[in-house]
């Protein structure tokens, strides 16, 4: 890790601020339909944010567009996540398009372009040393766990991946990480869990 501080803290960073930016500003115009769209389709808040887990341990707020309504049942209590993800909202999801709120993440400094994809905060006391070594680096809208199986893949592989991805980080794991998320996006490949809407909830390393 040490021998990729310069690039990972310095050169990535620059990098992604340009690249968040004028990203931006190439889909402000589908941002803009995606939010009428989600209105349109029954979601009232399009935008869903939540504390995630950044650099060195750090929370803050996770920028997706929503893709599940917030339907609940007589006593209250939210349906299950399959029965409130909307057709629209499906789309949005199988297209990615819902990470798209993200670039704002990436402009503030919160995540990068490419790296461990964030996890929720509930999680943080149930890894693993090893585990844990994900957070050395700024997550990202997309990682090296994401372009081999996203979230079809087992939660024990997807830290496997994460970690390898911290100790093997450069211009050209980066480069290849977001080449290939172009061509799942396009496949729509391990966007959820057999079973699950999106990837059921990691409960430990029992």
């Amino acid at each position: 890790m040490r021998g990729n501080f310069l690039y990972d803290r310095v050169i990535k960073r620059i990098a992604d601020f340009i690249a968040a930016l004028i990203a931006l500003l190439i889909f402000t115009p589908v941002m803009l339909i995606v939010i009428i769209a989600l209105y349109l389709t029954g979601h009232k808040r399009v935008f869903f944010t939540q504390p995630r887990v950044g650099l060195n341990d750090k929370i803050f707020t996770l920028i997706k567009f929503r893709t599940m309504t917030e339907a609940r049942d007589a006593e209250g209590n939210l349906l299950p996540d399959a029965q409130r993800l909307t057709r629209f909202g499906a789309m949005v999801r199988k297209t990615s398009l819902d990470e798209l709120p993200q670039l704002i993440n990436v402009l503030k400094g919160d995540m990068s372009l490419v790296g461990p994809r964030p996890l929720l905060v509930q999680y943080l006391p149930l890894y693993s040393a090893e585990q844990r070594k994900r957070h050395l680096v700024r997550p990202g809208i997309t990682g090296w766990a994401q372009v081999n199986g996203r979230n079809a893949i087992s939660w024990e592989q997807k830290f496997i991946y994460d970690v390898w991805y911290v100790e093997h980080q450069s211009l050209a794991l980066d480069l290849n990480i977001f080449f290939k998320t172009i061509r799942n996006v396009v496949k729509a490949e391990g966007i959820s869990q057999d079973g699950q809407a999106t990837m059921e909830a990691f409960k430990g390393n029992n």
